[in-house]
């Protein structure tokens, strides 16, 4: 073997990596809505958990890319210890798919169509389309497809040029004698173990032995390939340990619950291996080993150790309990978002949104706490108020730079329209919460300089207050449910608050002149009716949003104005408010 092999076997090798690589992250940008979906439907029965697992590791092409998602989903709460059990074993046969699909590199040159089963003689025509589809088509989900065939066609070519490269090994006494020393069961689990954490992918480390295999007829046999299989398992655990650190507690226990999966199930496995070779040393051991027969070993494998493991779930749920134990007074980290998952654009819009939910409940809480200190004001109550705002502001910032990193990601267009609604009403939420806590101040004027409103005004602010009540849980119900019913519904009431305040204040200016109430007591009056309009404004913004995204449209101002002219259920609605939030005379 010349040193020009070599060079091109490491070309192959990198273009394998890098094929495998540009599929995954394709397939998963492509199948984005139904990962989604999977992940909508996530329950601890462990049965379902597997299922969900080994479909989306089918997917997306690798196990690793599936736990490092997983140990997101439980870092960021999307997931608990208890249901990632099963999604992590699922994952690893999941990823035998892989195998499978380079197996067909071993299809003999019988006839013509057989032959036109080889990925040499397809592989070139998926390339074609793929550019055809990556560099014509302006829908992304039209070029993720074409970068997807692209992908694989790059992967079966960089196994061809691998195959070709090293062929000349078999005539190599030296690297026979080394695969030799592979069929001892503890070394041969250290070296695929070792490769597989070096290049952070078992089903790569997979591929590479199958073009070993097809390149050196002779050199590999099944006994050599079985301990390597069994080591790649624990080798791609590196993956997922690396994404687990920094992460909260529960995300290092499912990396760990994988890691354990792994050294369990070879440990088991290999000792029942070495005691059948010892005992029957079976014929078949001494084989040459090929594509296909790798293909088999490495799925019959991850079978075996899902069978053995998966009604022991609690069990290694409880060993990685026993591994990260909790410490008394230990203050969990707070990671409000994971970075693991911009690399899966529609499930870190997942997290996203359930974070901008969260934020809606404390801002809503923030204003309505406001409200309540007007009249229930106690020195618990503003800190509650203030510490919500904090938050709120927090929220904003953090979420805020995360959807920009998002949005750097190559986004499909429903994804982008999201993370476009996303990025306008945290905005809104988080000014919400600033007039909760400039409603706490005026509370606090009021105390603080002893002056009180009139029975009438204190009368007319509780109509005003209840509307304003109203439009906020409209407001939540429409973007946490993405109700449009209730969207459309935020608009009147919105205008029926306006037309409040400007009564209000109209109502107030004239206690004053008739020297019922103080002029500065009027002042705080007026701040407390503009803070409340200001708040309904922003619910309007929100709910124009929800029906923006709805109708996959950008243009807010276009949308509120033409629910308020050409829509007759607008009329009614407004009617309605305006009889149930009508001021006393």
């Amino acid at each position: 073997m010349s040193l020009f092999d070599v060079l091109t076997m490491i070309g192959g090798l990198c273009l394998f990596l890098f094929g495998m690589n540009i599929m995954g992250q394709a397939l998963e940008r492509r199948a984005g809505s139904s990962l989604r979906t999977l992940l909508s439907k996530i329950t601890s029965n462990r049965i379902v958990g597997f299922l969900m697992g080994l479909g989306v590791t089918a997917v997306i092409q690798s196990s690793s890319a599936t736990t490092v998602m997983v140990v997101g989903f439980v870092n960021s709460g999307l997931m608990t210890l208890k249901q990632a059990v099963g999604v992590i074993m699922g994952a690893n046969v999941g990823t035998t798919i892989t195998a499978w699909v380079l197996s067909l590199t071993g299809i003999g040159d019988g006839n013509i169509f057989i032959k036109l089963l080889k990925p040499t003689s397809f592989t070139p025509v998926l390339a074609l389309i793929g550019v055809i589809y990556y560099m014509f088509c302006k829908s992304n989900k039209k070029k993720d497809t074409g970068m997807i065939l692209l992908g694989f066609a790059t992967l079966m070519f960089g196994m061809t040029t691998m195959s070709d490269a090293v062929e000349g090994l078999s005539k190599v006494e030296a690297f026979k004698q080394m695969f030799i020393m592979f069929k001892n069961p503890i070394l041969g689990l250290l070296v695929g173990a070792l490769l597989t954490a070096i290049i952070q992918s078992s089903s790569a480390s997979v591929g590479i032995l199958q073009a070993l295999a097809l390149a050196t007829e002779g050199a590999v046999s099944n006994a050599a390939a079985v301990p390597i299989i069994m080591g790649n398992g624990i080798g791609t655990c590196v993956t997922a340990l690396i994404s687990s650190v920094g992460a909260k507690k529960e995300a290092r226990r499912a990396a760990v619950v994988h890691l354990l999966f792994n050294i369990i199930g070879s440990a088991v496995w290999l000792t029942v291996y070495w005691i059948l070779k010892e005992i029957f040393n079976p014929a078949i051991l001494s084989q040459d080993a090929t594509v296909l027969s790798i293909a088999i070993i490495n799925t019959v494998f991850k079978s075996l150790c899902t069978a053995l493991l998966l009604p022991m779930g609690d069990l290694l749920e409880a060993l990685a309990c026993r591994i990260i134990p909790d410490k008394e007074g230990e203050e969990e980290q707070k990671v409000v978002l994971d970075e693991r998952l911009l690399a899966t654009p529609p499930i870190a819009l997942v997290e996203c949104r359930n974070v901008a939910a969260k934020m809606a409940e404390i801002s809503v809480r923030a204003l309505k706490n406001g409200l309540l200190s007007l009249t229930q004001f106690t020195p618990e109550l503003a800190e509650s108020i203030e510490r919500d705002e904090t938050r709120c502001d927090n929220l904003e910032d953090v979420l805020g730079t995360y959807l920009v990193r998002l949005c750097s990601e190559q986004l499909n267009e429903s994804d982008s329209e999201e993370a476009t609604e996303l990025l306008k009403v945290i905005g809104d939420f988080e000014r919400i919460s600033d007039h909760g806590a400039n409603l706490l101040e005026s509370a606090m004027e009021l105390r603080e300089k002893k002056l009180t409103l009139t029975e009438k005004a204190v009368q007319e602010l509780e109509v005003l207050a209840a509307a304003v009540q109203d439009i906020l849980d409209l407001t939540v119900k429409a973007f946490v449910d993405n109700d449009t019913v209730a969207a459309y519904d935020v608009e009147p009431l919105e205008q029926v608050i306006d037309v409040l305040k400007e009564k209000m204040r109209t109502r107030h200016i004239l206690r004053m002149q008739q020297g019922e109430c103080s002029i500065e007591a009027g002042f705080v009056w007026s701040d407390l009716l503009s803070n409340l309009e200001r708040a309904s404004d922003h619910c309007s913004n929100i709910a124009g949003c929800v029906i923006d995204t709805a109708q996959h449209t950008l243009n807010l101002h276009e949308t509120l104005s033409n629910t308020r002219n050409n829509d007759p259920e607008y009329d009614r609605k407004y009617k309605e408010y305006v009889e149930k939030y009508a001021l006393a005379q």
